[in-house]
């Protein structure tokens, strides 16, 4: 009996925090990552009729300001806050369609409000996002760095799903590439990683 006690103590402690006062749940979120054209869309859309079978709730997010077309459902997407086309379209701004996609990542994660406020504030979610396919946020600028930070400062646990086509694997020179940019992700983002 007293070995059932201390397994319930710690399991408070571990998983729920400390065992005095109220608890929640903590909310966990995937960052789906990768270069363009590796499949994250179809990697969030599979996740997502996964949970559906197994009767759980996730929440998918589209973080590509670019995306023109999604087969899950999207919770948030950064184009109701700014979208690629708005940007270029700017007569002061000129940005072609890579700068574009920079700025919109920088002014998501100086306008964190928007986000918080779709994320809401329900215990126990599970997020999957869908990141856009430029390379340079994840591996040496600190635009997704910064965006981690504040969903962790929101209580969300992120880990880094990185993505790379099966083309990779075909000649040496791309397979070693590919492992470099995962691992460079890896090493700037800090996160726990899995690379598909």
């Amino acid at each position: 009996r007293r070995l059932g006690y201390k397994k319930k103590q710690w399991y408070q402690r571990r998983v729920r925090g400390s065992c005095k006062g109220p608890t929640t749940m903590p909310r966990y979120a995937q960052l789906v990552m990768g270069p363009a054209g590796a499949g994250k869309s179809t990697y969030v859309h599979t996740v997502e009729q996964h949970y559906n079978v197994l009767h759980r709730k996730v929440h998918c997010i589209n973080l590509d300001p670019a995306a023109e077309f999604f087969r899950y459902e999207v919770q948030c997407d950064i184009r109701e806050l700014i979208s690629v086309d708005d940007v270029m379209e700017d007569s002061e701004l000129k940005f072609g369609p890579n700068g574009g996609l920079v700025f919109c990542m920088e002014y998501l994660v100086n306008n964190t409000e928007w986000l918080d406020e779709c994320l809401g504030a329900v215990d126990d979610d599970y997020f999957i996002i869908d990141c856009p396919g430029q390379i340079e946020l994840y591996t040496h600028m600190d635009t997704m760095s910064r965006f981690i930070k504040t969903l962790e400062s929101w209580g969300i646990r992120v880990c880094a799903v990185y993505l790379l086509d099966s083309q990779f694997l075909v000649e040496p020179s791309k397979f070693i590439a590919g492992m470099c940019s995962a691992l460079s992700a890896m090493v700037q983002l800090q996160l726990p990683h899995v690379n598909v």
